[in-house]
């Protein structure tokens, strides 16, 4: 016996049984069409496979699964029909290798449980979405996008490289990544909720991945949907949003006391990029701008790359200034290394104050110089992905945050 039987493990393998099986339950039919296992019989395999690997281990286990899996041959030949299922052949063997794993890793089990209940429930809904809902381009871009983030990413080496070390191809993966995922998310929220509300609502999630790349997804839009210029605009502004909270919680989670000298410029900048988002989507321009969208893929892959790549190369530019000119001042990194990302600036900030290498009233500066320049970055990411007219609706927003950010400095 490699354990002792545990009533913990049992327990989260009977509950697993019994999950999966009440649904199968509900769709086992009745007399002699109905399927060949129910609550019981689930619950049962479950259980027998907890226990069977705990007194026999692996080998067991195995010789169990072989002896159901004989059974559940037999009886899927004896109710063979014109369009005959495995799902629940496939599903009474899932539960017999959860019952096993509940020895030693219960929580994974259960929620591996929860999963295959779910998509055993909800199964209707997933295949009227997989033949009536998702075009092929969805489809197309969904397989890139679980190939680049589970395959390429993790493949890629977690370290700095060329001239001045600034060069990480695993950031370079995991920032086409991000850029891939905010398009799939907002052309999901765009088809659940229209245009309207979709874009605002992707947006602000999305920015707290990276507002940049947000506003980039938001600009490229705008050469499909020019109908819906200033929805975008507003949800590119918007994105803002999580800057703001993320550099609030950047500092709180270094040292809460880093807050008392940054509360007011957060609230100011919070305030402005909320209003302005606000005052740019109502009222509605145009009934049609609510409308989901109907054909295209999920995201650009060019664009994602291009973003990508020129956010390296500010990265890039901004490691040779530091080393051309060494430490002249945290005011300077701050400039250049917020022009690729302000929360990396923040952080920074944030670590020398709280290493006592700098003032904790003198964080202010710094910091809002990084978020000066990330603004200035934005602006023009917004120029070269949406156009003059996407740009001229997203710079004043830029710009109202910045200025109500440093004039929250100057009334703390």
């Amino acid at each position: 016996m490699n354990e002792t039987l545990g009533m913990t493990g049992a327990a989260a393998a009977l509950g697993i049984g019994m999950l999966v099986g009440l649904e199968r339950e509900r769709h086992k039919g009745e007399g002699a069409s109905r399927a060949f296992a129910g609550l019981r019989t689930f619950a049962i395999t479950a259980l027998l496979g907890y226990v069977a690997m705990q007194v026999g281990g692996g080998l067991l286990l195995g010789i169990v699964a072989i002896c159901l899996a004989l059974l559940i041959t037999v009886a899927y030949w004896r109710s063979l029909s014109d369009d005959p299922g495995v799902t629940s052949e496939v599903a009474l063997l899932a539960v017999l290798i959860l019952g096993a794993l509940c020895g030693t890793a219960p929580e994974l089990a259960i929620a591996i449980g929860v999963v295959i209940a779910g998509l055993l429930t909800y199964r209707q809904k997933l295949h009227y979405f997989a033949n009536s809902q998702l075009t092929e381009a969805e489809m197309r871009d969904g397989l890139v996008l679980l190939v680049v983030a589970l395959v390429v990413l993790p493949l890629a080496p977690d370290r700095f490289i060329g001239p001045y070390g600034a060069i990480n191809l695993r950031t370079i993966c995991t920032l086409t990544v991000m850029l891939m995922a905010v398009g799939a998310l907002g052309h999901i929220a765009v088809r659940n909720l229209g245009t309207h509300y979709g874009y605002a609502v992707s947006a602000i999630a999305s920015g707290f991945a990276s507002s940049t790349v947000t506003i980039a997804s938001m600009g490229h839009l705008v050469t499909k949907e020019p109908q819906n210029i200033k929805v975008l605009a507003a949800a590119a502004i918007l994105s803002n949003l999580a800057t703001v909270v993320q550099v609030g919680l950047i500092l709180a989670a270094v040292d809460t006391a880093l807050l008392r000298h940054m509360w007011a410029p957060l609230l100011g900048g919070f305030a402005a990029t909320a209003l302005y988002g606000v005052c740019l989507m109502f009222p509605r321009p145009d009934a049609r701008a609510n409308q989901p969208i109907k054909v295209g893929g999920a995201f650009n892959l060019k664009l994602a790359l291009v973003v990508t790549l020129t956010l390296t190369g500010i990265t890039l530019l901004s490691s040779v200034m530091l080393n051309l000119f060494g430490e002249v001042g945290v005011m300077l990194t701050a400039t250049f290394t917020g022009f690729a990302d302000a929360h990396a600036s923040t952080a920074s900030i944030a670590a020398l104050a709280e290493s006592g290498q700098l003032p904790l009233e003198a964080i202010a500066g710094p910091a809002l110089i990084a978020v000066s320049s990330n603004s200035v970055s934005k602006c023009v990411v917004a120029w070269v992905s949406g156009g003059r007219r996407f740009a001229a609706y997203v710079i004043p927003g830029q710009a109202g945050l910045t200025l109500a950010m440093w004039a929250g400095v100057w009334l703390q």
